[in-house]
């Protein structure tokens, strides 16, 4: 059986305020998804092609069909997703470019590391698929879910002339100018085991590979003056576990992550999260805590969201308001309140096929806050979109 879906949709960003490197207040993304599905017996055949347009210099401007997802810029042409899957019994086997997420929690989930992102707008993190191997086994009460993939997918940092990069005081006068990468060799693995119990669910994980987050080298170059950026990444090795509990009026969730390696740059650190839901009628609130433990400090200059959302407060409230509209509140406080940041999204259906949001992020904090560096980036978005 062969069906599809898809949409087009215009995004329109202002930013009441320009930025130190980017002196722009409007942007236009434009985007066009088309997600065809074949299923024949036991075999099912997916993919997921991108044409998209921006008027910032985030997309780039040749014509060609992009797979790799190793640019710096957005291609016009993605080959987002592209895979086979074979499914008998409890055994899924699927192999090709493929979405694979890990992890319960919400905001932050340290255990999701085959799930690299598109972070041109930090608080806008667009996953990207990797391409894989997948084993599933599945039963009524556990699952294995074992994953191979030959290469890093790495995710997509800010553009270093955009307002997204805040450089160091030392370099803040100085062009910064992207002077490629260096990506590493060598598989990525990783094996989750969950269990769902009478009384709760847990999961057991365990990730070997690179960290799909760069780290950064910089070498002056005095003529004319800059600092050319080459991206790194580590090796990293993780051991995750998550547990969630429904109790009478709420559910618990927890979810942990211990992250080594050995790249001496990269450190040895914990993430953690402790959240608990609630719903009341049509609204759904979350609130939690995102931590952090450090046990080596890192040495090298790191682009790290993940990192930058921990010692901090979390919350998000959700409501349907009705078969066409609903609201969504979230917010980041950091536990010193040096950082915030916080969204409210009204969405409104226009028919059957149309829907319209309004986004507001405010950002707000100190300079050395990961939140509060932003604190010139809040912006209001309108999007249209078009789904068929």
């Amino acid at each position: 059986m062969y069906t599809y879906r898809g949409f087009a949709e215009v995004l329109f960003d202002a930013y009441p305020v320009t930025s130190a490197r980017d002196d722009e207040r409007a942007v236009v993304d434009t985007l066009a998804r088309w997600e065809p599905n074949l299923r024949a017996g036991d075999w099912q055949f997916s993919a997921s092609l991108d044409a998209r347009m921006d008027t910032h210099s985030l997309t780039e401007r040749r014509v060609a069909i992009g797979y790799s997802d190793r640019s710096v810029q957005r291609p016009a042409f993605n080959l987002a997703a592209l895979s086979a899957s074979w499914t008998h019994g409890p055994v899924t086997v699927a192999v090709g470019k493929q979405f694979v997420r890990w992890g319960k929690t919400d905001i932050l989930v340290p255990t999701d590391r085959f799930a690299p992102r598109d972070y041109l707008n930090i608080v806008d993190p667009q996953l990207l698929a990797v391409t894989a191997a997948r084993v599933t086994f599945a039963t009524a009460s556990n699952s294995l879910d074992i994953v191979v993939s030959p290469r890093l997918t790495p995710s997509r940092s800010p553009l270093l002339d955009q307002r997204w990069v805040v450089a160091p005081p030392e370099a803040a006068e100085l062009t910064l100018v992207d002077a490629g990468a260096r990506y590493p060799s060598g598989t990525q693995s990783g094996v989750r085991w969950n269990h769902i119990g009478k009384r709760h669910e847990h999961s057991l994980s365990v990730y070997r590979g690179f960290n799909h987050l760069p780290w950064f080298e910089g070498t002056f170059a005095p003529a004319p003056p800059r600092i050319d950026v080459r991206r790194r990444y580590a090796q990293l090795t993780t051991f995750g576990a998550d547990v969630v509990v429904p109790l009478a009026i709420l559910t618990v969730k927890a979810e942990s992550a211990w992250f080594q390696s050995e790249t001496p740059e990269a450190g040895e650190y914990l993430l953690y999260v402790v959240q608990a839901e609630r719903q009341a009628g049509e609204w759904l609130f979350i609130a939690g805590y995102a931590g952090e433990y450090e046990r080596t400090p890192a040495t090298a200059f790191r682009f790290a969201p993940d990192r930058g959302l921990t010692r901090a407060f979390v919350g998000r409230a959700s409501v349907t308001l009705d078969a066409t509209r609903s609201l969504v509140f979230e917010t980041v406080v950091r536990q010193n309140a040096n950082g915030f940041y916080g969204r409210g999204e009204y969405a409104q259906g226009l028919g059957g096929h149309w829907r319209a949001m309004v986004t507001a992020h405010a950002f707000g904090g100190s300079d050395d806050d990961f939140l509060g560096r932003y604190r010139r980036n809040s912006f209001v978005r309108l999007t249209m979109r078009y789904s068929f």
